[in-house]
């Protein structure tokens, strides 16, 4: 019978490093607050269920982009491109005009599809689950699209890179 091992006290900067080992994926999700643009950047983003299609991603709890996302009820999930690096930091401060020198356009419910993204999924908010200091955020999803660069932004080992190849 094996034996458990007694957990060394827990340490969030080697969880972080640990966790920095696998690569991610950077999207971008928006959505219309009224007439403004909202958005924020997200790097635990997934696929979730194919029926019915769901994805899933987790902003913070202290997201102060994410209530406004979550009033308009539907956002689109924006696949960045590797060129895009910019746009994902200006997505992932807090405040400002992230939508000021961007061009997009608008989805069937509203919500701004980012020009020159590697794809988007719109989606319709179906829960909302509380994940300690993030939550796990469920959404339907009402359409998607292969957009314009195929080659996805990534991020590994606290920095962007670029797959190989291809």
């Amino acid at each position: 019978m094996a034996t458990r091992l007694d957990a060394p006290a827990f340490d969030s900067a080697h969880f972080r490093r640990v966790l920095g080992h696998f690569p991610t994926g950077v999207v971008a999700v928006s959505a219309m607050d009224g007439d403004e643009p909202v958005g924020l950047t997200v790097g635990s983003f997934a696929s979730v269920s194919l029926d019915p299609p769901m994805i899933g991603f987790f902003p913070s709890v202290t997201s102060t982009s994410w209530p406004r996302i979550e009033r308009a009820g539907t956002f689109v999930a924006n696949v960045l491109a590797e060129h895009q690096a910019e746009l994902s930091s200006v997505f992932a401060t807090s405040g400002g005009d992230k939508f000021g020198r961007l061009a997009w356009q608008r989805s069937a419910t509203g919500a701004p599809v980012l020009d020159n993204v590697a794809a988007w999924i719109e989606c319709e908010v179906a829960d909302v689950v509380p994940a300690g200091d993030h939550l796990f955020v469920l959404g339907r999803v009402l359409d998607l699209a292969v957009a314009g660069d195929p080659r996805p932004l990534v991020f590994f080992q606290g920095d962007y890179a670029r797959l190989a190849g291809q």
